[in-house]
């Protein structure tokens, strides 16, 4: 389990690593920041594409398999992009690493469920979150080091060593769970998500644009959602007649449904202060992207050394003592941010900035459990994939939104004549205000969890809520 959990947070770390890295690609590959800025924008977009698939893909195959394909796929892309002798090039590795790490979050979560007795699944979930949720906030700090030692290709050099030893040891020691079922694809399902999640996620990462590019994304979105309609008709029906491909009778299950709406707007609120952060302490404060790093580690830190011992206090004092200080958490954080100025102590952004990691933390490792362990087995994986695909959107909604308001807002205030770095900041401030008012909907969730889920080992409260579908 601890290889796994290592192999997730290695493949995910490389989710958001090139971050730093778009001045040295444009200058390397002589190419513009609209075109370097797709390393990133392809891998989550072959995420959003290929997670819809892995609820299909992990009951079908072993676990042996699954991670043993993962992994490959995932070494061959970055094995690629070390070596990539031109943007197009690159480009392909990253899409090739990018549907490998689509498989291991679901392989992970689905695994965790099985194999650890309930009673003990928040100190293991702990591990986990380490795992999903800190490795991209980390991803930005580790390759401001990394790029002080070399250049871009170094970002995939240093993962493919490691990569390879965690793939190795983990298929020495990784033993099958569970059975494979033989079941066909529904190849219409597969396009209809690819262009539905897909586009959405691309949509909204145009709307963070100026000019045409925003109407174009808004037709995107348009696009997108209309397919996701006609996937979920199609899943619908499939749950009926055949094998669907996401099965959406997870969300019949009350408290997974709140779980994966508390976890993306949080997934939201942690994307859009990654890209507020170092906009504000790179552009207006003018620190290197070293320096950006080393501020915002302490914060991912924090977060993963928290997260076994966040699971352990679920084990013993249920959700509510540690999800509604950690939602009320993330709105002060995230309201203290809309207080940055051009004089504002580092100690203050280093403190608020911990905070929200912290709440986060709070927040993830009780809520994965409750979500997850609401679902009956066989719906364990569609469970991990739905999770999965709606953290990509929930990201690209965050940044599309922060980036669109903070955008909008100075240029109106320039277009009436406030100098620029004024209006930089005013817009500054009020994505920040916006991502809080947004993530007071985390407190109205948490207060609606139960303490535990049905059947747990410890006997229920009068909080704890037995765990029926809804409508049953």
């Amino acid at each position: 389990m601890r290889l796994l959990v290592l192999a997730t947070f290695v493949v995910i770390l490389n989710e958001t690593i090139l971050v730093n890295a778009i001045p040295r690609l444009m200058d390397s590959l002589h190419i513009t920041e609209q075109s370097a800025q797709w390393v990133s924008t392809a891998f989550m977009l072959t995420m959003a594409a290929v997670i819809p698939v892995t609820g299909w893909f992990l009951q079908r195959v072993t676990t042996r398999q699954a991670y043993a394909i993962a992994m490959g796929v995932f070494l061959a892309g970055t094995a690629l992009s070390a070596v990539a002798p031109s943007f197009e090039v690159l480009l392909l590795g990253r899409i090739v690493q990018a549907a490998g790490t689509a498989v291991m979050m679901p392989l992970l979560m689905t695994t965790l469920m099985i194999v650890v007795p309930e009673h003990d699944r928040g100190r293991v979930m702990g591990n986990v979150t380490l795992a999903i949720s800190v490795a991209p906030a980390l991803g930005p700090a580790v390759s401001g080091l990394v790029l002080q030692l070399g250049s871009w290709r170094m970002l995939f050099v240093v993962v493919l060593p490691i990569a390879a030893l965690v793939t190795l040891f983990g298929l020495r020691k990784m033993d099958n769970i569970g059975e494979p079922q033989v079941s066909s694809i529904d190849w219409l399902s597969v396009s209809v998500a690819a262009l539905g999640f897909g586009g959405l996620v691309y949509g909204l990462s145009l709307l963070g644009e100026s000019g045409d590019r925003v109407g174009l994304g808004i037709g995107i979105v348009v696009a997108g959602v209309a397919a996701i309609a006609v996937f979920v008709v199609r899943q619908l029906k499939l749950q009926r007649t055949g094998v669907p491909l996401m099965d959406l009778r997870t969300l019949k299950h009350r408290t997974y449904g709140l779980s994966l709406a508390l976890i993306s707007v949080g997934f939201l609120a942690m994307l859009g202060s990654m890209i507020l952060l170092p906009l504000y302490l790179q552009n207006m404060r003018g620190l290197s992207p070293l320096e950006t790093g080393l501020l915002v580690m302490p914060g991912g830190l924090a977060m993963g050394l928290l997260g076994p011992t966040v699971g352990k206090l679920f084990d013993r004092f249920g959700s509510r003592p540690l999800v509604l200080p950690g939602s009320i958490g993330m709105v002060l954080s995230l309201g203290g941010f809309t207080q940055v100025s051009m004089t504002m102590p580092y100690w203050q952004v280093l403190g608020l900035h911990t905070l929200l990691m912290v709440s986060l933390a709070a927040t993830f490792t009780p809520v994965f459990t409750l979500g997850m362990g609401a679902l009956p087995p066989h719906l364990y994986s569609h469970g991990s994939s739905m999770l999965g695909t709606l953290q990509q959107v929930a990201a690209a909604f965050g940044t599309a939104l922060v980036v669109t308001v903070m955008s909008a807002r100075s240029g109106h205030l320039v277009a009436d004549g406030v100098a620029a770095a004024p209006a930089a900041m005013s817009g500054m401030k009020l994505a920040f205000g916006v991502a809080a008012a947004l993530t007071v909907v985390t407190i109205v969730v948490a207060a609606k969890l139960p303490r535990r889920i049905a059947g747990a080992d410890d006997a229920p409260d009068h909080d704890s809520a037995a765990e029926q579908p809804i409508g049953s």
